[in-house]
Order: structure tokens, then C-alpha cells, then sequence
């Protein structure tokens, strides 16, 4: 099993529609746990189900020309950015006219676990938005921001994903987490 994900992968990097198909059954479950915790933070009233988030991530993947993932790992944060997306997308939808100049308090510390369970809807929004500019400055710092937070990755699991070592990752958290703080105010 573990080699022919390892397959499919590499088939998957190389552009294999095929691929996507064959793998998708395998880490379900996984994707489906990824996607309950992104949608543990929204309030009542939700649209999508963990399920629903799956299958829209799915399509959004399936076109894709070719998905760079070195491995497991790495198609599991792929997965999980895609999913974060359309949360942001249908948030945007909803609070469409609605969202006034008033400032979004976020409180990072929430973060630190890889949780999102207690953003609310302006929060994702404000934190997307603010991951977009830290990652006008630093991509790498962006990354591992998203590995750690919306995947819920550990330091070593984020090094090996991005292949940096260990140090560098915790000074990328560290230095993304001042940013954001400094970003999205008190």
C-alpha cells in the first residue's frame, strides 16, 4: 500500500490525471479528519460538511496540470491549502457587503497547536489576507505558517516537507508569528 502511494504520487507530479483518482480513496480518511478541524471554527449556519470540503478540494486539485508533492506530507499541506481556500472563498461569499472598517482581533496563541477551532469567519478572513502579504515577503515563512497551522504539522514534519532543518523552521515560525502580530494588530 505504502509504495504504491508513493507511486501514485510521483505519477502525480509528473502530471498523471489518473493519479488524483487512485490516491484519493487511500487518504480519505485523513483528508476528511484535515477538513473536520478547518471547519471546527465555524459557527452554526455552516455550508460545506468535512465530506463536501473533500470533494470541492478534490476538483479544485483534479485541475491542476501537474500537483509538485515530494510526498505524503506534502500532499496532505497541498490538500489542506486548497481546502482553506474555498473556506475563504465562501466566507468572502457570505460576509460580501456585510464586513465594515472595524479591525479583526486575532489571537495568533489560538495557532500554536495547529488549531483552527476558534477562528471565526472575519478571522479567517483577516489571517488569509495576511498570509497573503507575509507571503509577498517571505514565502517560505507563509509555508510553513500554513503547515503549521492548517495542517497541523510539527516542526520536524515541516522541516522534512520543506526540507529545511529544524532550527530554520522554528525561526521562520517565530519571525512569521512577530509579523503577523504586527500585521493584524493588538
Amino acid at each position: 500500500m505504502s509504495g504504491d502511494i508513493t507511486r501514485w504520487l510521483g505519477q502525480l507530479r509528473n502530471g498523471d490525471a489518473g493519479a488524483l483518482d487512485a490516491l484519493l480513496p487511500h487518504l480519505y480518511g485523513e483528508l476528511r479528519a484535515i477538513a473536520q478541524g478547518l471547519l471546527a471554527g465555524e459557527r452554526g449556519g455552516r455550508t460545506l460538511s468535512p465530506t463536501a470540503l473533500v470533494n470541492e478540494a478534490y476538483l479544485r486539485l483534479s485541475r491542476e496540470r501537474r500537483i509538485g508533492v515530494a510526498d505524503r506530507a506534502d500532499f496532505f499541506a497541498v490538500a489542506a491549502v486548497a481546502m482553506r481556500r474555498i473556506l475563504v472563498d465562501s466566507a468572502r461569499r457570505r460576509l460580501s457587503g456585510k464586513r465594515g472598517g472595524d479591525g479583526v482581533r486575532v489571537d495568533l496563541d489560538a495557532f500554536d497547536a495547529g488549531l483552527v477551532a476558534d477562528a471565526e469567519v472575519d478571522e479567517l478572513l483577516a489571517v488569509d489576507e495576511a498570509l497573503d502579504r507575509l507571503g509577498a515577503q517571505s514565502e517560505r515563512a507563509r509555508r510553513v505558517v500554513e503547515l503549521r497551522v492548517f495542517v497541523g504539522l510539527g516542526v520536524e514534519e515541516i522541516a522534512d516537507v520543506l526540507g529545511l532543518n529544524e532550527k530554520t523552521v522554528r525561526r521562520d515560525w517565530l519571525l512569521a508569528r512577530a509579523w503577523l502580530r504586527r500585521d493584524l494588530g493588538p
